[in-house]
């Protein structure tokens, strides 16, 4: 790129609509459940990382892998359906619901 480009001194911002999966152009509804599962893999890497507990022994606790855990801790979340995150929510002790908002 050279001095003259307009990329370099773009400072325009674009205000988020709350939902980074919405800005990046996905489909409303898909982008919610998107959310909603980064939203418990949040959930879930902060009650292992409170809970103390090693990588080997979340996964027995998880009934998964311990690279599984490693791509939970990472927030890999294309890689865990919502079920399954609840499910291990549950296996960790959490009482997680499902609420609707209007």
């Amino acid at each position: 790129m050279n001095k003259t480009d307009p990329r370099i001194d773009d400072t325009r911002i674009t205000e988020s609509s709350g939902n980074v999966f919405v800005d990046l152009g996905f489909d409303e509804a898909e982008a919610k459940v998107m959310a909603l599962r980064v939203e418990l893999i949040v959930q879930l890497r902060e009650t292992l990382t409170k809970q103390g507990l090693t990588q080997a022994e979340a996964a027995k606790q998880l009934g998964v892998t311990q690279p599984r855990v490693s791509a939970l801790l990472k927030g890999t979340w294309k890689d865990f359906s919502i079920d399954m995150l609840l499910t291990f929510a549950a296996r960790l002790g959490l009482q997680p619901r499902l609420m609707f908002a209007s």
